[in-house]
């Protein structure tokens, strides 16, 4: 076993018991309802609908990578909104659209993908059946030899995500999930919870970076929230 494993696991557990006490957005809840407008609206204001690059169910558009939404905790969209903001997370499209947004639409959209069912994923193109092998035991089981923990530990067993910091896998898009992992990777996502993500994607090579966004990619999304 890795001599960071304890570590990981240390700061893991440190900062669900800091989750446990601290209030991500302090901010009031939001009607759902609120956030449908700028789904499928925009504000007017400079962020345009929602729906356009993520589908008006939050489905996401997979063959381009842009990401599904639907069933995400509503504190971790905010977070993330919050990021492009601010600046803590750069993106082309999304910067302009989060900054656009005030703190309370934000949580609104977010209220609002949060309900949505997650839609059925799509069909795939085929993958090598040790691909997908090898992205199941490092979702299950990681590679302890390398100091690398399983993906379920913090994205549960399924893939379904543990809110509000850690967003479900599961029938998420893969070329989505490989872009995330390479700019992990790369240093140029940050922001993560005790920088958890940048230590774990820092252990994964190409293949097995290949393998998990496959493994995940094909997993049915969690059954939630409302149809849109």
């Amino acid at each position: 076993m890795g001599g960071s494993t304890p570590m990981i696991a240390s700061k893991v557990w440190l900062f669900f018991a800091m989750s446990a006490i601290t209030s991500v957005t302090g901010r009031p809840a939001v009607a759902a309802e609120a956030g449908s407008v700028i789904a499928t609206q925009g504000n007017g204001r400079g962020a345009v609908a929602c729906k356009a690059c993520h589908g008006e169910a939050g489905a996401g558009i997979p063959a381009v990578g842009f990401p599904r939404l639907a069933g995400m905790s509503k504190e971790y969209i905010v977070r993330q909104l919050d990021a492009f903001a601010d600046g803590g997370r750069a993106h082309t499209m999304m910067s302009p659209v989060a900054k656009a947004l005030s703190p309370d639409e934000r949580a609104a959209v977010a209220a609002y993908f949060e309900a949505a069912r997650a839609p059925a994923t799509p069909g795939l193109a085929p993958v090598d059946e040790a691909t997908l092998a090898r992205g199941a035991v490092l979702a299950r089981d990681g590679a302890w030899s390398k100091g690398l923990p399983a993906c379920g530990q913090c994205h549960g067993p399924d893939g379904g995500g543990i809110a509000p910091a850690f967003p479900p896998l599961a029938g998420q898009s893969e070329k989505y999930l490989k872009a995330q992992l390479d700019a992990w990777r790369q240093g140029k996502r940050t922001g993560d919870p005790l920088q958890l993500m940048t230590v774990v994607a820092s252990k994964l090579d190409d293949a097995e970076v290949a393998a998990v966004a496959a493994y995940y990619a094909r997993l049915p999304p969690e059954a939630k929230g409302e149809e849109r």
